[in-house]
């Protein structure tokens, strides 16, 4: 890794520690299932940051996929999917939490 990668690394750490600082403690707060859905999501999301980290820097190893052609990790693959589809599930229940409080006419 050259100099420019590593600060890049520290600013990313740096920003989702404080992203899933927050989020725990609001998951502490709440129990609102929405929520909870997006603390999910920044959690995973600065896990899949470190993840990707030690695999940069040699310290884990992954077996590749062979998907669409191309090759893969599958964990990688997972831990970029999983945030995603958490925010996804979030903003459903946020609609359908207030839906039922909205009336049309």
């Amino acid at each position: 890794m050259n100099e420019n990668e590593i600060i890049f690394f520290i600013i990313r750490l740096f920003l989702g520690g404080v992203i899933a600082f927050l989020a725990i403690m609001l998951w502490s707060r709440t129990r609102d299932f929405s929520w909870m859905f997006l603390v999910f999501a920044a959690v995973i999301d600065y896990s899949a940051l470190i993840f990707n980290l030690l695999l940069k820097l040699g310290f884990v190893h992954t077996k590749k996929i062979l998907l669409l052609g191309s090759e893969f990790s599958l964990v990688q693959l997972i831990l970029a999917i999983i945030p995603g589809l958490f925010v996804i599930i979030a903003f459903v229940l946020m609609l359908i939490k207030t839906g039922k409080n909205c009336r049309i006419g």
